[in-house]
């Protein structure tokens, strides 16, 4: 088993998986979140229920879950022009990219991360990005993380390494990940717990969990759970 990981946590339902597969892997893990000014801040709120709910499912998970760290970012917003931090409709540019798009956020998020895991001696970042099912972020792709990972471990002088479970997963197969890592107590606490909804919708509950059903990130969500449990039948 691997000594300790610190694991960004939005309170979704990929970070809510990649946290999971962390209490498999690691011995100690730790958690950060990032306020960034984000129209869907029911995140942060999310990210505390599922933690205190996420080390019931599993002894060993309770004992290795350590300290929470959140880190202000709200200027950021200010700089960021996109439907995640300012009250605009969702659209693609015509970069092909979809304004949800915050440029620069993975990449400030992990260089912020890899100063707090320094500080406590931690040397895995874990991320919940993926280039298999996703909105065609440019920071979310590996080869951009791969390159990310070297600028780091350089400009501290400490070798990090930015671990990402599910990079070449779709959602179907997140879904199958989160049921494999912990049972249906897992898949129900995902469903009722985590926060994804790009407009921050939480007063409508679906299968799959609670959201507009209309963002991408709702659209994602549900097409994964729907193609898992055709697979299931």
């Amino acid at each position: 088993m691997l000594e300790s990981a610190l694991v960004l946590f939005s309170g979704g339902q990929d970070s809510t998986v990649c946290l999971a597969s962390a209490l498999e892997r690691f011995r100690h893990v730790e958690t950060i979140g990032f306020d960034y000014g984000q129209r869907h801040s029911l995140e942060m709120d999310a990210r505390l229920t599922v933690r205190k709910n996420l080390i019931r499912i599993k002894d060993s998970w309770a004992g290795r879950l350590g300290p929470d760290h959140v880190m202000e970012l709200t200027e950021f917003a200010r700089v960021s022009d996109t439907a995640l931090t300012r009250e605009r409709e969702i659209e693609f540019s015509e970069s092909g990219l979809p304004s949800t798009f915050v440029p620069g956020r993975n990449l400030l998020f992990f260089t912020y991360a890899a100063a707090v895991a320094y500080r406590r001696g931690i040397e895995v970042l874990v991320g919940g990005m993926c280039e298999t099912d996703f909105s065609g972020y440019p920071d979310c792709r590996f080869e951009t993380l791969s390159a990310l990972e070297t600028a780091i471990s350089l400009g501290m002088g400490k070798t990090f390494k930015i671990d990402t479970p599910l990079m070449f997963v779709d959602k179907a197969g997140t879904w199958v990940m989160a049921e494999n890592l912990g049972g249906q107590p897992l898949v129900d606490l995902i469903v009722e717990d985590t926060h994804t909804c790009y407009l921050g919708v939480r007063g409508r509950r679906h299968d799959w969990g609670y959201g507009c059903n209309h963002c991408p990130a709702c659209q994602l969500r549900r097409k994964g759970w729907e193609r898992w449990q055709a697979a299931k039948s």
